[in-house]
């Protein structure tokens, strides 16, 4: 029987760390032929990705330019795509999530009249301008999408609301297949400042801001507060990978550089997250992809924004939505260092996104749509 021709297309890094299982699962499976184009919305961190994974696609449209902006990012993408498309002929386009890369690719795609994909549908803040694009983004391209590969029920809820009901599977998310493949008990660290950590004596906390939306004051209440809780707590290191934006990196220096228990480190590569992740002692982040991550990891996770995508972390218990003002960051933060039982009741709270199978959930859905098997996937359900 011949092969399902699936291509995947992303171009950030979180994309790819999300997709990099889905890849594999592709590769391995008897039903599908697997395709790889990447945009490069973002180069360096990207291709540390695929490094990590062994990921070797087979177009690479190299979009990524100084001071790009979202309209260049959205132009090149679908521009590239189009000669991709009209080239690979794939049978179906898988995108991720809520970048630009992901509208460009279920746009090109849905110009060549090929069926797209979204994996990771249906998360939601209903305010168009938070986060932005991607809230945005995903909403069109649920529009788009034939089959929606929704992490939760939440989210195939969200997308019932937008009269969305056909080729919705609840499936987990691919996070948790990927973690399954980077966290090692005994993985060294390259990173030299991660070296130097006990983790055994010291409290870790580790530290990202760098969305769009918290430019501004709200990234420097972030530092504030992490300056402030530095001060009091003398057994606590912060770790915060800054991000390669130059708004991102001035900030981070002019507040927190000097203070040696503050450790402004380069972007990690993904093994090298995902296990400071397992052996940290909290997370405080406006990053989407670690708020699932980290209940995985068994680690409570202070929210750096003013809403969230997802709530079912904060309903389970494994997330606080900490906002982006300074006094709240510090009150949340100060209740997990001095409270136990707080601390204990985030880190045990049951994981409401994944068990390690999501990926095998979307080929079997992928092979039911095109009629290669009679049988579709049991939807995900968290255990617990």
């Amino acid at each position: 029987m011949e092969k399902i021709k699936v291509m995947t297309v992303f171009g950030t890094r979180p994309e790819a760390i999300k997709m990099a299982p889905l890849v594999h699962a592709l590769e391995q499976s008897e039903y599908t032929e697997s395709i790889v184009c990447v945009t490069a919305q973002h180069r360096e961190m990207l291709d540390q990705v695929m490094e990590i994974f062994d990921i070797h696609p087979q177009y690479d449209l190299d979009i990524m330019e100084k001071s790009q902006t979202l309209a260049t990012i959205t132009e090149k993408s679908l521009h590239g795509l189009d000669g991709v498309l009209a080239e690979a002929k794939p049978d179906l386009v898988l995108v991720h999530g809520d970048t630009s890369t992901t509208f460009a690719g279920a746009l090109a795609a849905f110009y060549h009249k090929i069926p797209v994909g979204h994996v990771e549908a249906g998360l939601r803040t209903y305010d168009k301008y938070s986060p932005f694009p991607e809230e945005v983004n995903r909403r069109l391209v649920g529009q788009i999408a034939s089959l929606h590969f929704a992490p939760t029920v939440r989210n195939r809820e969200n997308l019932a609301r937008e009269q969305i009901t056909d080729g919705v599977v609840v499936c987990g998310n691919t996070v948790v297949d990927a973690i399954h493949l980077t966290v090692k008990p005994d993985f060294a660290f390259r990173d030299e400042q991660l070296k130097t950590l006990d983790f055994g004596s010291s409290r870790v906390v580790l530290v990202t801001a760098h969305r769009r939306e918290n430019y501004g004051e709200p990234m420097e209440n972030i530092c504030r507060a992490i300056a402030r809780l530095s001060e009091r707590y003398p057994d606590v290191h912060f770790v915060y990978p800054v991000h390669l934006s130059p708004y991102v990196r001035e900030t981070a220096q002019k507040f927190l550089g000097g203070n040696s228990r503050i450790h402004l480190i380069h972007p990690l590569m993904v093994d090298e997250m995902h296990n400071l992740m397992a052996r940290c002692y909290l997370i405080m982040t406006d990053s989407g992809g670690l708020q699932e991550e980290a209940p995985s990891l068994g680690k409570p996770v202070l929210v750096l924004r003013r809403e969230t995508e997802r709530p079912e972390a904060v309903e389970a218990g494994t997330v606080k939505l900490a906002g982006v003002e300074e006094e709240e960051i510090f009150r949340l933060a100060c209740e997990l260092f001095d409270d136990p039982a707080a601390y204990q009741k985030m880190a045990h709270a049951v994981n409401p996104y994944g068990d390690g199978a999501t990926c095998g959930r979307i080929v079997q859905q992928i092979a039911y749509y095109f009629g290669r098997t009679g049988q579709a996937p049991a939807p995900f359900v968290p255990k617990g």
